[in-house]
């Protein structure tokens, strides 16, 4: 059903994704070359990450609707935390191979919230993934 709790935190991780594209990962006190010319760091700095992130976001929000088919809201969650570790992953590599120059120079780098989103959206889909497949094993005890 929809209103399971499970819908709850894909929704919750859905919205951790949809906060990427309001916050920035970082944020600078010094203009730089490259991905800090606007000294914010964050997803439109890079297309692959606004792919990933489109594509996290999408996964939670089309697995809200999938409680027919617990198996692949199943994989949908699992997708979901995938792609949130690419995201992460993907965002400190570009970030370490850009900030070096700034850090060079003095400048101050501070977080935002947006870098910790993606660890929000994999504890959702962590619940989520734990009471869907609590739901699969109460439905695989009854046989009406």
């Amino acid at each position: 059903m929809i209103q399971r709790l499970q819908t709850i935190f894909l929704f919750l991780a859905f919205m951790a994704f949809a906060a990427l594209f309001q916050f920035p990962f970082a944020v600078s006190d010094i203009k730089s070359a490259g991905f800090l010319t606007d000294l914010d760091y964050d997803i439109f700095d890079n297309i692959f990450l606004i792919v990933l992130s489109s594509l996290g976001g999408l996964s939670a929000l089309v697995a809200i609707f999938l409680f027919r088919n617990r198996v692949l809201q199943l994989k949908l969650s699992y997708l979901v935390i995938v792609l949130s570790v690419l995201v992460l992953v993907v965002a400190a590599v570009l970030f370490y191979n850009e900030a070096k120059n700034l850090i060079e120079s003095k400048g101050e780098i501070k977080d935002s919230i947006a870098l910790y989103m993606p660890f929000v959206s994999i504890v959702f889909a962590i619940l989520a993934v734990r009471f869907i497949g609590r739901d699969e094993k109460l439905s695989g005890q009854w046989t009406g």
